[in-house]
C-alpha cells in the first residue's frame, strides 16, 4: 500500500460545517484510476480531487475530479477548494504558489487567482474553462415531475427549462417562489423519462433550480441523484453557467454583471457563490466563480 496525505475543506463558506465538502488528495502520483474512484466513493462528497504533477511545467498541477460514481471534466466547488489547499502549501511539486494558478483538467485548462490575508489564502476565484454552450429547451410538464412540483411552480416569463454548460452540463429552471423551490425533490422516474428524452444532451440531467431574491441575488438548489448526489449544497459549475445564460437574455450587447447565489439552506449548509459574467458585442467572454474556504481535517489513507 502507498500512504497519501488529504485534506478536507468546506467551499464558499468562511464557516466550518457550513459550505460544500471537499476532499483535496495533495498528490496521488502512482494512483489508479479504479483506486481514484474507490477513495471519492469513501468519502462520499459531491466531489473528491486529485492532484498530480502537471503535464507542462509552467502550469500549477493535474487536477482530477471525481463524484462518487464517476469522474467529471470540471466543477467549480473541487477548483476554488484545491486552489485554496493548495495555495496555503509551501510548495506545490517545488515551486511555491503565487496569487495565481493553473490547473490542468479534463476540460481545459483553469486559472486560478488567489485571494489572501495575512499572508494565508482565504478565498479563490476562477475562470470558466469552455464558453457557454446552450442546448435544448426541456418540456415543462416534464421539468415540474422532475423536481415534484406543479406547472405553475415552472416561471418560464424569462426562459424555459434548458439545458446550459460553461464545463459541465445541468439543466437549469426558475421556480416561482422561495417556497415552491422549498418544496422541490427529485422524482427519479421523471428524472429517467428526461435522461431518455434528451439522450442526445448525453447528460444525467442534473437539476439548478433557483428563484430570485432581488436583483441578481438568487437561492437555488441541486439535485443530481444519478451521481449520487442527492442534493448539492454548493454547486459552482451550475451556477457560472446560469450567470452566463442570464447574461445571454440582457439586452446590452457589452456587460459586466454580478451575482450572488445562495445555496444549501434547505440542508443548513448555507453557501454563498459569487459569479461575474463579462459579455462583449453580445457573447459571453468570460465567466469567473468565487469563493471562500476554511480547513476542516489532515490525514492519510493507505491505497
Amino acid at each position: 500500500m502507498t500512504t497519501y496525505a488529504f485534506v478536507t475543506v468546506d467551499v464558499f463558506t468562511n464557516e466550518r460545517f457550513a459550505g460544500n465538502p471537499l476532499a483535496v488528495i495533495l498528490d496521488a502520483t502512482g494512483m489508479s484510476d479504479d483506486r481514484m474512484q474507490a477513495v471519492a466513493a469513501e468519502f462520499g462528497y459531491s466531489e473528491t480531487t486529485f492532484v498530480l504533477p502537471p503535464q507542462d511545467p509552467a502550469h500549477t498541477a493535474q487536477v482530477r475530479i471525481f463524484t462518487p460514481v464517476t469522474e467529471v471534466p470540471f466543477a467549480g466547488h473541487p477548483n476554488v477548494g484545491t486552489a485554496f489547499v493548495l495555495a496555503n502549501m509551501p510548495q506545490v511539486f517545488g515551486k511555491a504558489p503565487g496569487e495565481r494558478l493553473v490547473f490542468e483538467e479534463k476540460a481545459g485548462l483553469v486559472e486560478v487567482e488567489v485571494q489572501r490575508q495575512d499572508g494565508r489564502a482565504v478565498s479563490a476565484a476562477i475562470v470558466a474553462p469552455q464558453p457557454l454552450s446552450i442546448g435544448s429547451t426541456v418540456d415543462t410538464a416534464l421539468l415540474a415531475r422532475c423536481a415534484t412540483l406543479a406547472g405553475p411552480d415552472i416561471e418560464t416569463a424569462r426562459h424555459a427549462p434548458v439545458f446550459v454548460s460553461v464545463g459541465l452540463k445541468f439543466i437549469v429552471a426558475e421556480v416561482a417562489s422561495l417556497e415552491a423551490l422549498g418544496r422541490s425533490k427529485p422524482d427519479i422516474a421523471a428524472l429517467e423519462e428526461a435522461v431518455q428524452r434528451y439522450a442526445h444532451e448525453n447528460c444525467d440531467c442534473a437539476l439548478f433550480l433557483y428563484t430570485r431574491q432581488g436583483g441578481n441575488h438568487l437561492r437555488a438548489r441541486m439535485f443530481a441523484p444519478f451521481d449520487n448526489v442527492p442534493e448539492d449544497p454548493a454547486t459552482g459549475s451550475a451556477s457560472a453557467a446560469l450567470g452566463a445564460y442570464l447574461a445571454t437574455l440582457a439586452g446590452e450587447d457589452d456587460l459586466e454583471t454580478d451575482f450572488r447565489i445562495e445555496q444549501g439552506v434547505e440542508m443548513k449548509r448555507r453557501s454563498e457563490i459569487g459569479i461575474r459574467v463579462s459579455k462583449t458585442g453580445g457573447v459571453v467572454t468570460r465567466v469567473v466563480i468565487s469563493g471562500a474556504s476554511v480547513e476542516v481535517l489532515r490525514g492519510t489513507l493507505d491505497v
